[in-house]
């Protein structure tokens, strides 16, 4: 059983993307795959333009490091009353803002409907910004920025 076991975890273990933003080839090839991204002042451009419409929608998705950015955000949220939220990914959008492919997740606490927040993984940072609607965990800020 444990022979099984490691010969499993390990073929898994290489495609789990690191969240710093150092060189990684898996984390490199799943930016290539998530479309033709800007860089440098085309990005600056398109963040400032994002910047209009509220963060999280479809126009500013928030820019996080690959699914375990996505995670990692979307845990740091606190609903009104304090308490996590429940979240889900529930489709791919396509191409947004910045060139990537966005995700959508569906955030829903206790005492709320459940809303949408769009995300983009394809980035050199996490978002530090909470979107409206919820309050953040600063504990997990911290966590989460200097991952």
């Amino acid at each position: 059983m444990r022979k099984f076991v490691g010969a499993v975890l390990l073929p898994l273990s290489l495609w789990v993307p690191a969240v710093h933003a150092e060189a990684n080839p898996m984390r490199e090839m799943m930016i290539e795959m998530g479309g033709g991204l800007l860089k440098g002042k085309k990005l600056d451009r398109a963040i400032e333009e994002a910047d209009k419409s509220p963060l999280g929608s479809r126009e500013n998705p928030v820019r996080v490091i690959m699914p375990t950015g996505q995670r990692a955000y979307l845990s740091r949220l606190r609903c009104t009353a304090g308490d996590a939220p429940t979240f889900a990914r529930t489709d791919s959008m396509g191409a947004g803002p910045f060139g990537g492919i966005i995700d959508l997740y569906a955030v829903k606490c206790v005492d709320q409907d459940a809303v949408d927040i769009y995300m983009d993984m394809y980035h050199e940072s996490n978002e530090t910004r909470i979107v409206p609607g919820f309050n953040g965990d600063d504990a997990v800020v911290k966590d989460v920025v200097t991952s």
